[in-house]
């Protein structure tokens, strides 16, 4: 039978578990803004910064990698799937699609991996 102290010590999200909840909040919310505004804004970008704040919060000990990498390649990812769908696979219209989507969130990005790195290398020490 475990010690209490050893259930309490595992408790958070697991590195996978980082990867899944950022992925689906942050398509979630990325998606509903493609489809209704055609474009991604500022509810994408707070859900960024939300999902990464929240992985850093809630993860255990030694995910703070996993919390700092995965939002933009989550985001990129799902960004660029939902662009090419709703733009019929046109290329020309996809690339400029996904560049602007990245531009207009880019601030939050860099706020949401400062914030990531800058907990990764505090846990780190």
């Amino acid at each position: 039978m475990a010690s209490p102290t050893t259930a309490t010590s595992n408790r958070g999200l697991t590195k996978p578990g980082v990867v899944v909840l950022q992925t689906f909040f942050i398509g979630l919310v990325s998606t509903i803004e493609i489809v209704v505004r055609h474009g991604v804004g500022v509810y994408t970008g707070v859900m960024i910064c939300l999902a990464v704040l929240g992985t850093t919060r809630f993860g255990r000990a030694g995910t703070e990698y996993v919390s700092a990498a995965t939002a933009p390649l989550a985001f990129a990812i799902v960004t660029f799937l939902v662009t090419a769908v709703t733009d019929s696979f046109h290329v020309s219209r996809v690339g400029v699609d996904f560049a602007s989507s990245l531009a207009s969130v880019a601030p939050y990005l860099i706020v949401a991996a400062a914030y990531g790195w800058f907990s990764y290398f505090r846990a780190k020490r």
